[in-house]
């Protein structure tokens, strides 16, 4: 996968185009990505038992292909390759060909 978990990423396509925020999670058989504060619907929900009904936000996922990775070294929206180091494949921003580090614990 070229998009990883606490990756900061660019929304390229759809209602939130422009927006910008962190992986929380990702699906990688379906290719799609939840990103946090973006894509957000709204739900209205009945009371049942001790919840409370009202209106509430729902974040719904991301297709993988619209969203740009942020690089952490040039803080442009990039795309991601990837370049083999002895035996590890490290990714790599396509614009400035730095490495770009992982946060996500495996």
């Amino acid at each position: 996968m070229r998009i990883k978990k606490e990756d900061k990423v660019k929304v390229l396509l759809g209602k939130d185009r422009g927006k910008e925020g962190k992986v929380e999670f990702v699906l990688g058989k379906e290719k799609r990505v939840f990103v946090g504060g973006v894509n957000l619907y709204k739900r209205h929900v009945r009371k049942q038992g001790t919840i409370d009904g009202g209106i509430i936000d729902i974040p719904k996922s991301l297709d993988i292909s619209n969203v740009a990775l942020i690089c952490p070294n040039c803080n442009k929206p990039t795309r991601v390759g990837f370049k083999l180091e002895g035996n590890e494949k490290v990714r790599i921003c396509k614009k400035c060909g730095k490495e770009i580090k992982t946060n996500a614990k495996a």
